[in-house]
């Protein structure tokens, strides 16, 4: 085979919303497979929200993204070379290799042999992957939802905040709300079992839809958006409350110096609320018994999924920046990469 593939790359740090400059698309050598290595043909990426914070040097929990290296996402591919004992040729795995045709797993870190073939293999870069473990682990190990909870989960239809809802409602939840944007949405999330949809694009009182959405007030937020979301709800949460920092999809391309503060912060003291952020990864021991429960709630119809596609990876740009400026469009955002096979 041809020991070069393309890949695209972080052309110049982003200034607010991405645009096409950000990025490059160049094709780059493969290296010489060594000890424990394995090549991946890549058949799926994803494009992540979270990402964006590595695309201006600015603190994050993972390191910024030097112009010339390849964008961050995970992949579901073929392994066609190996010198790993860990996977072989001709299997299917998920792991982080980001926008690039062919992916070289190095011998450590994220790789995960995909177990069947009941469910589509975007899936596990999907419900189950990195946006339905952070909605699992983040229900299940932050939050620790108890039954008959009340939970309000924001960027309802993105794919952590539907999966996380869901999920929710699995659990035992009495009543679970999402926050979104447009009917469809709505109209979606309440097919997959939401009790209530705020649409914040056609409230002007945020706060009273919330309190109106469930007037006994919330167990658990979920939240997804940013400090102004988070602010709004402060005032609701019952006693004992948690709030879950999952994403901060609205202040992603806000210079930090503008993002808005947290004003309700009293809440903390008088409802005896605890707030705590989530990085995924700190629970990858726990990721194959999460997803053989959760992948049985998807084929049982408990758990359902949404996905946008686009072909081709030099669509990847574009579909990042949609995830920004697109509001109408709405699931976990796929790129095709290549043949399944």
């Amino acid at each position: 085979m041809a020991r070069t593939t393309r890949r695209i790359v972080l052309a110049a740090p982003a200034t607010g919303l991405p645009t096409p400059a950000t990025f490059r698309l160049e094709e780059a050598a493969l290296p010489a497979l060594q000890d424990g290595a394995a090549l991946v043909r890549t058949i799926y990426c994803s494009v992540d929200p979270g990402v964006r914070s590595r695309l201006s040097g600015g603190a994050s929990y993972a390191a910024p993204l030097r112009v010339g290296e390849t964008i961050d996402g995970f992949c579901v591919g073929e392994v066609i070379e190996s010198a790993s004992a860990r996977v072989a040729v001709g299997d299917r795995v998920a792991l982080g290799g980001g926008w690039a045709e062919h992916v070289v797993f190095p011998g450590r870190g994220y790789i995960q042999k995909i177990p069947h073939d009941r469910l589509p293999l975007s899936t596990w870069i999907g419900a189950l992957g990195v946006p339905g473990m952070t909605a699992w682990f983040g229900l299940k190990r932050v939050a620790a939802l108890k039954e008959g909870e009340r939970v309000l989960t924001t960027s309802a239809a993105g794919p952590v905040g539907a999966t996380a809802g869901q999920i929710a409602k699995a659990m035992g939840a009495s009543r679970v709300v999402g926050v979104a944007s447009g009917p469809e949405k709505a109209a979606w999330l309440r097919d997959a079992g939401f009790d209530a949809v705020i649409d914040y694009q056609t409230t002007d009182d945020l706060a009273g839809a919330l309190k109106a959405a469930s007037p006994d007030g919330y167990d658990v937020l979920f939240d997804n958006v940013g400090n102004a979301m988070i602010d709004s709800a402060l005032p609701l949460m019952r006693m004992g409350g948690r709030i879950v920092i999952s994403g901060q999809v609205a202040d992603y391309n806000t210079p930090p110096e503008a993002r808005p503060g947290l004003r309700n912060t009293a809440h903390f003291i008088a409802q005896r609320l605890r707030m705590e952020g989530l990085v995924v990864f700190d629970d990858l021991r726990g990721f194959a018994a999460a997803q053989e429960e959760l992948g049985a709630l998807i084929e049982a119809g408990a758990v359902k999924t949404r996905e946008v596609r686009v072909r081709g990876l030099e669509a990847a740009p574009q579909a990042f920046i949609d995830l920004f400026a697109d509001h109408a469009a709405f699931g976990r955002r796929i790129v095709e990469v290549g043949p399944e096979q």
